[in-house]
């Protein structure tokens, strides 16, 4: 019994937190769990058997199921950008508290341990308007929210959430303070992953594009719209609403954050075109080319995505004439692709550029048998047995020249 004066300190309390109760809501499933600590200390988690993971502030996870226990804080910011942040977490924090710091009122929700709702923030109202808002100004002091708000948009979008008209003016705000230029590019790649692999990946880049952050992150992609192209081939004209639906296409076609980044980035030659060439776009894959090796660069994007979008920048363009190219010609652009050695990436780029073909009003489901004949002419090509040409005495140059003749005919006689 406490001695007189002395408060009773109440017992930890355990909600489940954040994503978990606001898929419950939704109807979606559940993937993953977290939850809070509400009156508990490090030392008294620990002493639970809790494993301590934080380094900035206090989480832990549970040593029966690994999922991850933070212990209720608040947040002050103490400098630009968004590692600048003071925590607190001590006993006396409350719940209200914590959900207080988090980014939108439809994340700012948690149960009890009985189930209950506990939503001071109207995270559940929101839902219900399928509207993705900001919990309080205090939204302003984290620029990855931006990001995060753009990815949500990319996952909820099928549902028919949007952003809110407040919310979208403060994102504004922040890119005009500059907040947006202190992003670190793992981050803003990590977020920008997450988001291609989402039902509408397409929502991110817009929603990105309409508060100004797309200007300070992808300047190489947001200059597209107002890019004019012919109508003859492109009755959408405009160069950023081709690459939307693009990206549309190959969301349809691959779950592949990888084919979807190379779809997105395909055209970015189309933003430096001339003005005085225009609506024509000569020569646009090789600037496209470059400016995808820049953006890859400057987010350290993997090899893999690299490789891929550069290879579709550069040769989406022969892809779609393939039924008209030389057999030779074929034949040099499944080596310039490397698709002997590396099939995998070659018919990833093949549904990049379908996607591409598609992405045009009216031509959403034309087929393409472009990729269809590329793929028999690499099989036909790889077939040609070099072992007869060994037994002719052929070594160095002679071999290759004779293999490379071989290979052309092979694919000749698919058009035969």
């Amino acid at each position: 019994m406490p001695r007189s004066g002395q408060e009773t300190q109440a017992p930890p309390a355990t909600y489940l937190v954040g994503g978990a109760v606001r898929d419950r809501l939704l109807g979606l499933p559940v993937k993953e769990r977290d939850w809070v600590v509400v009156g508990s200390t490090p030392e008294d988690m620990r002493a639970r058997g809790f494993r301590p993971v934080g380094k900035d502030f206090p989480v832990f996870l549970h040593p029966r199921t690994n999922e991850e226990y933070a212990l209720a804080r608040t947040e002050r910011k103490t400098a630009p950008g968004y590692h600048g942040f003071a925590f607190h977490a001590a006993p006396d924090v409350t719940l209200e508290d914590d959900l207080r710091r988090r980014d939108l009122t439809v994340n700012a929700m948690a149960e009890d341990a009985d189930g209950s709702l506990i939503d001071p923030y109207r995270g559940q109202a929101d839902l219900e308007r399928r509207l993705l808002r900001h919990v309080s100004p205090a939204f302003a002091e984290d620029p990855v929210r931006i990001l995060r708000v753009a990815r949500f948009a990319a996952r909820l979008a099928p549902l028919g959430f949007r952003v809110a008209d407040e919310t979208m003016a403060l994102m504004r705000g922040m890119v005009e303070a500059g907040e947006v230029d202190a992003l670190v590019p793992e981050r803003v790649w990590q977020e920008l992953v997450r988001a291609l692999a989402a039902p509408t990946p397409r929502a991110f880049f817009e929603t990105l594009r309409a508060c100004g952050a797309l200007a300070r992150l992808i300047p190489e992609l947001d200059r597209l719209w107002g890019v004019p192209q012919p109508a003859k081939y492109h009755p959408e004209i405009d160069t950023g609403d081709h690459v939307m639906r693009v990206l549309d296409q190959a969301a349809l076609l691959s779950p592949e954050p990888s084919v979807r980044f190379a779809a997105l980035l395909h055209d970015l030659g189309k933003g430096t075109t001339p003005k005085e060439l225009l609506p024509k776009h000569h020569g646009h894959e090789q600037r496209s080319e470059r400016l995808v090796l820049d953006v890859c660069a400057r987010f350290k994007a993997p090899n893999e995505f690299r490789d891929l979008a550069r290879l579709v920048a550069r040769e989406h363009g022969n892809v779609h004439r393939a039924l008209e190219l030389r057999p030779a010609t074929v034949l040099k652009l499944l080596e310039g692709a490397d698709a002997f050695r590396r099939p995998e990436r070659f018919a990833a780029a093949l549904l990049a550029c379908e996607a591409d073909a598609h992405g045009r009003p009216g031509h959403e489901t034309d087929a393409y048998p472009q990729a269809e004949f590329l793929q028999r002419a690499l099989r036909a090509a790889r077939d040609v047995p070099v072992q007869p040409l060994l037994e002719r005495g052929l070594k160095g140059q002679e071999l290759a020249e004779a293999l490379r003749c071989e290979r052309v005919e092979a694919i000749a006689g698919l058009k035969g």
